[in-house]
């Protein structure tokens, strides 16, 4: 267990405020063990709004899920997340990224960076819906992460991203190894954790997108039969 998930598990969440700008309840909280504060997001699954698309199960868990897939894959670029039991109800709780207020993410989204060739598989796994500009957290030490991952795993694809700058690239040998690791994991006790998170037709689904990506060995193109980027991008 890392340092942050330690304090996250088993801290005390104090609720400071709300994001007003998210459409479920996003609060904003420091999570103290000892003499250590952390501040961290929580989302309670009591604040999540239906989604018409996303009927079964909850944002929280698929947040939780997104993080173990990129950790699975050894690409750490979800802040630590976790669920657990808040002031109201069981939510996620993830570990806060202070951005590099430097950076221009209008800018620096559309790059040639690795870090955001490694965001774009990870969306390609985990099938995200609503890969915009500002869920990008660039810190300040040059390391990126990425957050909002609650519209993900669908099992119809419905990749929506503003990272499109290698579609129909080759993947490298590195990326492949990664897609091959998480598939053993899927497969071993690992991957049982699944089946708490998600419905069996997506953790079929997620499966099958890994299975293709390592057959493919390239990354996927855009859809032609819906919007692929979300709006607003930003």
């Amino acid at each position: 267990m890392s340092f942050a998930e330690n304090i996250l598990r088993n801290g005390t969440i104090v609720v400071s405020g709300r994001l007003i700008d998210a459409s479920n309840a996003t609060l904003l909280a420091d999570c103290q063990l000892g003499d250590v504060v952390l501040k961290c997001i929580y989302k309670p699954v009591a604040g999540e709004r239906p989604l018409w698309d996303f009927p079964d199960g909850n944002l929280a868990s698929r947040e939780y899920a997104a993080f173990l897939i990129s950790e699975f894959m050894n690409l750490h670029i979800v802040p630590t997340t976790i669920l657990r039991n808040g002031p109201f109800g069981v939510g996620m709780v993830q570990e806060w990224i202070d951005i590099d207020s430097d950076i221009d993410l209008a800018e620096y989204f559309g790059g040639d960076e690795p870090q955001l060739r490694q965001m774009a598989l990870f969306d390609a796994v985990i099938n995200n819906t609503d890969r915009k500009i500002g869920h990008l957290l660039p810190r300040d030490d040059g390391k990126l992460f990425g957050c909002d991952h609650g519209v993900t795993f669908h099992h119809e694809n419905k990749l929506r991203t503003v990272l499109w700058q290698w579609a129909g690239s080759d993947l490298s040998k590195e990326e492949i190894n990664a897609l091959e690791t998480l598939l053993i994991k899927l497969r071993s006790r690992d991957g049982d954790i699944f089946q708490t998170l998600l419905t069996s037709d997506e953790i079929n689904a997620l499966s099958a997108r890994v299975q293709e990506l390592i057959s493919t060995k390239s990354f996927p193109l855009p859809s032609t039969d819906w919007p692929a980027i979300p709006w607003p991008a930003f």
